[in-house]
């Protein structure tokens, strides 16, 4: 089944600094590096490394021939991507000796999408596949309702949480991703380990993955609540863990695996993620995953049901 994911592009510039940067401060950078980001290019990349045919579709500004340029190297299909006048999304990220950040981000052609836009991005995709959503695009709320009234499964990663997401019909997504911070916030600031039931009797139809970082994910599907914890392994660079396990994850829904499989398979990816520097290019291809699973080089846990 085919992905359809309407969702940001950007170039992020990170620049090497001693410290961050006071009001009124001029200072010389110790360094600059130019990478391809957005949550919406990451999970293509991610999602297409897993082994699902991805269409990635937005906007790019005139400034945007490098994130293009590396979707089109994963084999993510481009031809929904439009480039249109103006500065594309991109970041300006600061880091310091300890390796800390602080990241200003500018949305730019993320954000110019209208309704006429997105009729024909979906018009040209067809009535078959599933939508994969970020809320890191305008006018999320019409998107999803575009994709429920076009029959077509929506898997939505509620992140960044902001206000847009509030005005989303949740009703309408079928697969809602969320960490632990993101749900919380959905489910009205319970507990944690109430999120789950929280948000499952808000949407009863709508299935749920909650990650939950270091401590693993847990997954309410069907009435059935599965759980997973970690691979041990050494961490080098975390940045796409969450955007590895997700493709993964979706991978193996679509392609109709137990969830406990699913979870299994996801964790393993994210697992090779972790131990890599970088951001998409840690994620690892689904033979990588499929040969250390076979091998047993990781020690991935088993899914366990709850109730």
């Amino acid at each position: 089944m085919k992905i359809l994911n309407l969702g940001s592009m950007n170039v992020d510039n990170v620049y090497q600094v001693d410290e961050f940067l006071l009001p009124g401060e001029t200072k010389l950078s110790q360094g600059l590096s130019l990478f391809c980001g957005g949550k919406g290019l990451n999970q293509s990349i991610a999602a297409v490394r897993a082994g699902n045919e991805v269409w990635h579709a937005g906007l790019i500004g005139e400034d945007g021939g490098m994130p293009l340029d590396k979707l089109k190297e994963n084999g993510v299909n481009t031809s929904l991507i439009r480039q249109v006048p103006g500065k594309g999304g991109h970041t300006v990220i600061q880091v310091n000796r300890q390796g800390q950040n602080c990241i200003l981000l500018y949305g730019g052609t993320n954000r110019m999408l209208t309704h006429e836009i997105i009729d024909g991005i979906f018009d040209a995709f067809g009535s078959e596949g599933a939508v994969l959503l970020q809320n890191e695009i305008n006018l999320l709320p019409y998107v999803i309702e575009t994709a429920h009234r076009r029959g077509l499964p929506v898997f939505f990663n509620a992140a960044p949480m902001d206000a847009q997401v509030s005005e989303c019909d949740l009703g309408l997504v079928d697969w809602l991703i969320v960490n632990e911070v993101e749900g919380r916030q959905l489910a009205g600031d319970c507990p944690e380990e109430e999120i789950l039931s929280v948000l499952s009797r808000q949407y009863p139809s709508m299935s749920i993955l909650l990650t939950l970082g270091s401590r693993g994910a847990v997954c309410l599907h069907q009435g059935e609540r599965h759980t997973i914890g970690v691979c041990s392994v050494q961490a080098v660079d975390t940045t796409a863990a969450g955007d590895t396990f997700s493709g993964y994850f979706m991978y193996g829904v679509l392609h109709g695996l137990p969830i406990p499989d699913c979870l299994r398979l996801a964790t393993a990816a994210s697992a090779l993620c972790v131990g890599r520097a970088g951001a998409a290019d840690s994620v690892p291809l689904k033979s990588e995953v499929d040969q250390a699973l076979a091998q047993g080089s990781l020690e991935v846990p088993l899914a366990r049901r709850e109730g």
